[in-house]
């Protein structure tokens, strides 16, 4: 006698198949960008230009309880003026799933270039905030920082 497998049965062995799949692609291994990545992302930002150290000041606390809420506090050194501003600044951490956390444009009627904001971690790692300014050149600033409890890893199935 031939057992059939009920519409349930099936679908639940397809859902386990599903989860396996997913289980593998959403790994620890692989859901964190690597420092690698946060270099690409940089060469795409600046187009292969140098990028020069000095003048972004990044301010993260050094150890960080909750990776879900951390305050990031940036300044780049720039009069704003006509001739002379901050064109964007771009965030990029290297632990995220995705290294580019967020990009600001400025003009010279911005006034200053000056940035708190609170942002999610994934976990320790570096984080860098590269200024391009409307000259064409590129400055860089960073700050390290310890993550006890990480943000951005949660998968929720509902």
């Amino acid at each position: 006698m031939k057992m059939h497998a009920s519409r349930r049965q099936w679908l639940k062995k397809i859902q386990n198949i599903g989860l396996l799949t997913l289980g593998a692609w959403f790994s620890p291994l692989t859901a964190f960008a690597k420092k690698e990545d946060a270099m690409k992302v940089i060469q795409e930002i600046t187009g292969g230009k140098p990028v020069i150290d000095g003048k972004v000041k990044l301010v993260i606390p050094p150890l960080v309880e909750n990776g879900n809420l951390v305050v990031l506090k940036l300044s780049v050194d720039s009069p704003m003026t006509v001739n002379d501003y901050v064109k964007s600044i771009h965030v990029i951490a290297e632990g995220n799933p995705l290294p580019n956390i967020f990009t600001v444009y400025l003009t010279p009627r911005s006034g200053t270039a000056n940035i708190t904001t609170r942002v999610r971690l994934a976990d320790s790692q570096i984080v860098w905030a590269i200024a391009q300014m409307s000259d064409g050149k590129f400055y860089q600033g960073s700050a390290e920082t310890l993550v006890t409890l990480s943000a951005c890893t949660e998968l929720v199935w509902g």
